[in-house]
Formats: structure tokens, sequence, C-alpha cells
């Protein structure tokens, strides 16, 4: 067993420091003298939270189940195995939705996750804990894979061997030991979104509404530096930002012509740049732009095919990572463990409407498929007496099919042989 890391000694590090999280590979450079983290793009990009909570709930919600394989064509749903007891409460504050919704978000935020096998001290149940990838420094001077872990906190850290954690990592082409963000991608996309958002929140604390000059004639008389200063003092208290005149006429003095200046809304084209950039987080994550709230060219029968998109060729290939890394990782640890292996219960998802599974299921049966009993379980309702027999139509018939009449033959002249068969030679 590589369980042997016990929950108070992690526990130990807390509280978070978040200056581990400025570590290199953990930071984007969005300008040339701005570098933030991605957890703060997280908390504060609309496209990027937007995109990646869909992700990891669409994905938590699945069932997470537990099967062994028993031949090719046979296998059997494991509810006792210890990997089913692990998944179902990794640890008495976590629930599997929270689990794996942090797995996800942590892939799709670092293409990084992590997870430590610990017990507790009293030798109790093995358990899960999410770490997350900010305070994880990958050990060794192999770079085609780790040869140790380092888990920081503010009071000191603790060494990991790698039986000991279960990395979720995507591919780098630099360096195998560890993914590579997809936010590096959308670097130039999020500086432009950056640059904008400053841009608007300059202009509506300046009031969004004079943006321009003052334009004082040559002819007008010379202007004192106190009475310079008084003026622009007074139309700043007045007429820029949240003044008690904001918005309102601006009364002008010795001919002065205001020139308006600067990018309105309307220029900076505002709704459609925050589409574009939406549009390219979806994209950079594979996910069909009517999902996220994109709505132009959705229709009814297109957003029914990408939802069966977004489980077949978004969520197919990340449930396969995860799946497979749960069986490298973790389910050789466990006792009667061969065979095993666990599957999100993607199938379920693809199934349709309960009125397209009623349909295809009494098509393949023939007639109807369920007691009275079952349908009224369905409901809430009581069962009843009788209701356990399955109803067959008088148009239905169970058994062998009759047998087709056949066509009579032609009646001959009197005394001849209608049988059928060929007379005898003499």
């Amino acid at each position: 067993m590589a369980f042997v890391v016990s929950s108070g000694r992690l526990r130990a590090l807390d509280p978070a420091d978040r200056a581990i999280s400025s570590w290199p590979g953990y930071t984007a450079q969005v300008t040339a003298n701005y570098n933030v983290t991605y957890a703060a793009i997280y908390r504060t990009q609309p496209a990027v939270r937007t995109v990646v909570s869909f992700l990891a709930r669409n994905l938590a919600q699945l069932g997470l189940h537990a099967y062994r394989r028993i031949s090719d064509n046979d296998r059997r749903r494991l509810t006792d195995h210890p990997i089913a007891a692990l998944l179902a409460q990794p640890n008495p504050h976590t629930t599997t939705y929270r689990l794996i919704n942090a797995l996800v978000s942590d892939k799709a935020i670092y293409d990084d996750a992590y997870w430590v096998k610990l017990r507790g001290e009293s030798g109790g149940p093995v358990g899960l804990r999410r770490v997350p990838p900010w305070r994880m420094e990958v050990l060794g001077p192999d770079w085609t894979d780790a040869t140790g872990y380092r888990l920081h906190g503010t009071t000191g850290h603790v060494d990991l061997t790698p039986e000991q954690v279960v990395h979720f990592r995507g591919y780098n082409p630099d360096d195998g030991r560890r993914g590579c963000s997809p936010i590096e991608a959308l670097r130039q996309v999020l500086a432009e979104e950056f640059a904008a958002a400053r841009w608007r929140e300059q202009m509506w604390s300046n009031g969004a509404r004079v943006s321009g000059y003052l334009k004082r004639p040559l002819e007008a008389p010379e202007w004192s530096g106190p009475a310079r200063d008084r003026f622009r003092a007074g139309w700043q208290a007045q007429y820029a930002g949240d003044g008690p005149q904001a918005g309102g006429t601006p009364i002008l003095e010795d001919g002065m012509e205001f020139v308006r200046a600067g990018i309105n809304p309307q220029e900076a084209q505002y709704v459609e740049s925050r589409k574009l950039t939406r549009e390219e987080v979806a994209a950079e994550y594979h996910i069909a732009p009517p999902l996220v709230g994109i709505l132009d060219h959705a229709t009814f029968s297109n957003i029914r095919e990408q939802h069966k998109q977004l489980y077949q060729d978004t969520l197919g290939p990340l449930c396969a990572e995860i799946e497979q890394d749960i069986g490298l990782q973790l389910i050789p640890d466990l006792p009667n463990s061969r065979r095993v292996y666990v599957e999100f219960n993607i199938a379920e998802k693809l199934q349709g409407s309960f009125d397209e599974q009623a349909q295809q299921l009494q098509m393949a049966v023939g007639g109807p498929y369920m007691t009275r009993n079952e349908a009224r379980g369905l409901s809430n309702l009581p069962r009843v007496d009788g209701g356990d027999e399955l109803i067959v139509p008088l148009n239905v018939s169970i058994g062998e099919p009759e047998p087709e009449p056949q066509p009579a033959l032609p009646a001959g002249p009197p005394g001849a042989d209608t049988s059928g068969e060929e007379p005898d030679a003499d």
C-alpha cells in the first residue's frame, strides 16, 4: 500500500501562502509590466470562468463507476470494492462531485491536477485529498518523469514520492513532468480583454459622458495660473467622474469649445469584443459556442447535436485521460484489483429524452417493457395488486409464429393426379 501520508501532516501546512502561486509556470505575462497568476485569471476573467466551470460541472455530475472485466463481452459493476468506497467518499470533508469538479478545474486551468493518497493518524480509512497545483513542486533532474514532489505551505513543506501522489498531467513539449496550461495560448486574447476592461473602467470612472478636451480661442484674454487651476478644479468637480452635474450641460466661457475625443462604446464594439473573447476561450477548450451562451447561430437542432458532441468529442477524451490515470496510479495500490477499472457514466447523458428512450425500447422488444408497478414506482406511487404482470396487447403474439398458409394447387380434370409428384415411368 502506498497510502502513507496522513491528513494531519497536510493540515499542518495550512494556511495557504499565495506567494507560492507566482512560481514560474503558474503565471502569465498579460502585458509588458503586468504578470498575473492563473488563479487570478480564473477569478477575474469572465470568459475563462464560464468555460472552465462549464467543463467541470458537466463532468462532475457524471457517475464514476468501478467495474471488473470478466471477459471481453462481460463486466461486473463493483459497489463494495475499495476503489468504489474511496471515490464515493474521498475524505470526510469531500464528496465525489467536489473531487471531480476540482480535478477538472485544475486540469483546465493548469493542465495539472494532484491527489495525495492519505490515511488518518489513527489508521482510519484510506482517503484522497486534492492539492492545488500551485502548491506542488515537481522534483528531480529527469525531464521525462518526476522523481518526487514537494508540497509547500507557510509552516514548511513535506516531500512525497511518486507513489504517494496521483498526478494528472497534460502534454508539455518542453517538460514531461508537468502539463502546459491552455491559458498560455490565450495570453494575447486575454491581454486584449485586459486592456479593454481597463479602458472601460477608466471611461466609467470619468463619467463615461464627457470625453474630449476644451479648446480656447486665441483672442481670449490670457489666463493666469490661479485662474486656470481654479477652472480645471471646478470642471472636474462638476462634470467629470461622479460629480453632482456629471452628464449635464457644461457652461463654458471666453468662447471656449468642447471637442469630443476618444472612442465611445459603440465604436469600440464592446459587446462584439466580449463575445470574441468568449468564443476564443471556448475554442481553446473545444466547446461549441452555443453551449456557453453565444446563441447567434443557434437552433434547437444544432444545439441538440452539439450537446451530444460535448460528451463525445469534448468530455470523452478528458474522461479517458482521468480513467486511465486512476487505473495506472491508484487502483494497483488497492487489494483485489485485478481487471478492475473505473468509467464515467457518459452513456446516461447520451440516451436522449425519456420519450425517445421509451420509443426505442418499445420498438426493440415489440411491446410494453414495464409493468404497472414499475411505472408507479417512477412516479413515487404505491404498488397495486396484480401490477407485476406485463401487459401484452391483443395484436402482439409471443412464441413461435404461426405457419403461413400454402396456396392451393389448381384443380385438374376428373381423375387427374393433383399431388404434384411426377408419375412413375413404365
